[in-house]
């Protein structure tokens, strides 16, 4: 059995998973990072990493790490870690093919003794039902006889500079028992938080699905809550800091569910439910919910600005916040796209203005220009989508002066003094 000391790794994908972990193996082992994105690759070359997870000082400190587009650069390395994305697509199914097409690179140069470990989200079942097979096709070799599997799910939370890689526990496990101990001591070297090794590759796939999964249901049910306490004339904010007043009251908050994890992940644990024959009652209950949440925002704002005797035909609305979360620049199913989708169904003109996100990025991904900055005085109503600090730091007085003097402000993050703000979800 190959041993930690002696692993060359090699890191498939270097996206906001990716690079932050072949970072921290690049400081103990020799590690070669492959993305298919030239233009990243050589960005990550001149210590530049756009999606800021890692400084320049953290890739210089990393001197066994180097950077590749080229699969046959990673031909002498004996352990691949996968972290590819795993999305969903427009019918909300898994779409494995990033993994796919991973799972066959990856087959073109595996050798005899070599592991490979998944990190990306999927199904239970998925590593051994889909990428093995491919492993075993493309190497013309046997799994647990020539090579071998294990899977560490990803626990990266973007944006986030208090909870790292290193500092989040990791869940570990391996097609063998041996195998298992091998997965486990390796992420040792990195992981201060320690590790929890689970009993199988599928109990750890499990554990990873129903983190974000769970985390959905309750977002949903503080959603569901938020359109009662509405009809009901009470502020959702302060009926959930006054039951947050008990020591045991779970402090969620109502909004939009997007990004990578929470707004995709229960849909590939609802696919292998229904692929079993099991229909899945409360996930996909959670899930209508907040799919729902863009349209409801829109929804009364309309109301709120027919109140005010607003026109909103040809009104000109100002959307502050693209991205999934704060102070972040990713947008992967950002939710923030329904509210502008629905706007434009009421013959309304959308400007979009947000710090963090890239412009290039936003257009080829939704057909969406970013403004460079808002118009003073010109809007009739303008929602704060993301609590990105930059808007914190306007404060009330800023935004509301990008508005008209009858304008509506509406707080879908709650960063804004309630009773200042016109709605808030």
């Amino acid at each position: 059995m190959l041993s930690v000391s002696d692993s060359k790794l090699g890191i498939i994908g270097l996206g906001y998973v990716g690079l932050p972990l072949a970072v921290e193996f690049g400081k103990h082992l020799d590690t070669v990072g492959l993305d298919i994105n030239v233009q990243r690759i050589e960005e990550l070359k001149t210590g530049v990493d756009r999606s800021l997870e890692c400084s320049t000082e953290e890739l210089a400190a990393s001197p066994r790490l180097s950077y590749t587009h080229d699969l046959s650069e990673l031909k002498d390395c004996n352990v691949y870690v996968v972290t590819v994305p795993t999305p969903i697509d427009d019918h909300k199914r898994p779409d494995l093919t990033p993994l796919v097409k991973a799972s066959e690179s990856v087959g073109k140069v595996l050798n005899r003794g070599d592991v490979v470990i998944y990190e990306s989200t999927v199904y239970p079942g998925a590593t051994e039902e889909v990428c093995v097979p491919i492993l075993e096709a493309l190497s013309g070799m046997k799994f647990n006889q020539d090579f071998y599997c294990g899977y560490s799910p990803e626990r990266i939370n973007p944006g986030d500079k208090e909870h790292r890689v290193v500092n989040i526990k990791k869940i570990t496990s391996g097609s063998t028992p041996e195998v298992a101990d091998f997965v486990d001591e390796l992420y040792r070297r990195i992981i201060v938080a320690g590790t929890h090794k689970a009993s199988s590759i599928k109990v750890a796939e499990a554990a990873k699905v129903i983190e974000n999964t769970q985390r959905d249901v309750n977002i949903a049910l503080i959603n569901e809550l938020a359109i009662l306490f509405h009809r009901l004339g009470l502020n959702t904010l302060e009926v959930l800091e006054a039951a947050g007043s008990k020591w045991n009251f779970l402090p969620f908050r109502p909004g939009l569910v997007g990004g990578h994890c929470i707004g995709v992940d229960p849909y590939y644990l609802t696919h292998k439910a229904q692929e079993i024959g099991y229909q899945p009652e409360i996930i996909l209950a959670g899930r209508r919910i907040n799919d729902g949440m863009g349209e409801y925002v829109v929804q009364r704002l309309v109301k709120l600005m027919n109140r005010k005797r607003i026109h909103v035909c040809r009104s000109n609305i100002l959307i502050l916040g693209l991205t999934f979360k704060e102070n972040c620049p990713d947008i992967r199913n950002t939710r923030v796209i329904d509210i502008i989708k629905e706007l434009q169904d009421y013959n309304v003109e959308v400007d979009v203005y947000d710090p963090w996100a890239d412009a290039h990025e936003t257009h080829e991904e939704y057909g969406i220009d970013l403004i460079s900055e808002p118009k003073q005085g010109h809007y009739d109503a303008v929602i704060v989508a993301v609590a990105h600090q930059e808007f914190r730091d306007l404060g009330v007085e800023k935004i509301r002066a990008l508005g008209k003097p009858e304008s509506v402000i509406f707080d879908v993050k709650y960063i804004l003094p309630k009773d200042q703000v016109d709605e808030c979800l």
